[in-house]
């Protein structure tokens, strides 16, 4: 089968090798899918710069592409919740990633079947966004009734926290440029902050959690909103101690992020506020979770630019150059 594949790093360098590989091994708890489209990813490329081997330590070469949609042609002998012929999507588990390939073995417990009103290409962009969201809002333990600020939230990742959250019972609100307005309030924003016009700062106060999805000096700012106590929740800062911790790393990195995160901590500290760093992992039954939300919803991402299989580094490489309006798609066809 055809595969692209990380082959070793390069921080300068970011392009994939297709390669023919064979079909990878199907264990007695798996599901071998023929993969039909996956999404790309920054964190796509943060693999190949070696940027999260302190994380994830991959043995190269491997697989590339964390997360696809596909049909199951083959189960395991121990499978007992997919069957040949379904249509199944996943962020795929950390340590055994190759969305980018004609076929990947997944385990069962990281799958879940795609809702129908979904195609392919629009299915492919949902596994890691509504995970990332699921995951974080768990870490927040958010609770029903409260107030979330989710900022930067009208790109695609907007598009599947504010319907969680909202789903969820929480009060959501999001800035961006005033051309999202009435999308970003039609998905369940409560409020809306035209960045250009107002500063979120001035404006907001006693907020209860913040997603934080920006990242550099907005980490602080967007604490100084919070109340005490309040849970910051970012996926563009720094890992920290008790990331390191939750991931069950071995101690030495345990204490290598705990002096890489030390600033983020403090500065929580200053504001009375904890601070979490989110790395999202496979989970089965939390994506069936939102995707029991998107369909009762009919929520569909948005998308930006779909490439073909033979294009991969195209698609890497506009995602390293940023400025999409949505996620970035390969098809297998």
């Amino acid at each position: 089968m055809k595969a692209a594949l990380v082959e070793r790093y390069n921080k300068n360098n970011i392009s994939l090798n297709i390669r023919d590989v064979n079909k990878p091994f199907v264990g007695e708890n798996d599901l071998l899918v023929k993969v039909s489209a996956a999404g790309v990813n920054p964190l796509d490329n943060m693999i190949t710069r070696g940027e999260v081997k302190m994380i994830v330590p991959y043995k190269l070469p491997v697989i590339a592409g964390n997360e696809m949609v596909g049909i199951v042609e083959e189960t395991g002998s121990r499978v007992s919740k997919f069957k040949k012929g379904d249509r199944i999507f996943a962020r795929l588990p950390l340590n055994r990633i190759g969305a980018f390939a004609e076929y990947t073995a997944v385990n069962e417990d990281a799958a879940a079947k795609v809702p129908d009103y979904l195609t392919d290409i629009e299915a492919a962009a949902m596994p890691l966004t509504s995970l990332t969201i699921m995951q974080s809002l768990e870490l927040m333990h958010a609770e029903s009734g409260k107030t979330i600020f989710i900022s930067g939230g009208t790109g695609s990742l907007g598009a599947m926290a504010i319907p969680i959250a909202k789903a969820k019972g929480l009060k959501v609100i999001t800035n961006g440029s005033a051309g999202n307005r009435e999308r970003v309030l039609e998905l369940g924003a409560s409020e809306f902050i035209d960045y250009k016009k107002e500063d979120y700062t001035k404006v907001l106060s006693d907020i209860d959690y913040v997603l934080d999805t920006l990242g550099g000096n907005e980490t602080e700012k967007q604490m100084t909103i919070m109340k005490k106590n309040g849970k910051m929740v970012s996926l563009r800062a720094m890992p920290n101690g008790s990331f390191a911790r939750r991931m069950g790393l071995p101690k030495w990195k345990q204490i290598i992020f705990g002096l890489v995160g030390r600033k983020y901590d403090k500065m929580a500290k200053k504001y009375g506020v904890s601070y979490d760093f989110v790395f999202v992992t496979s989970d089965g039954k939390q994506l069936r979770e939102a995707a029991d939300i998107f369909e009762r919803l009919k929520i569909k991402p948005s998308i930006d630019t779909v490439f073909s299989f033979k294009d991969v580094n195209k698609a890497l490489y506009k995602i390293a150059n940023g400025h999409s309006k949505g996620k970035t798609i390969i098809t297998m066809e």
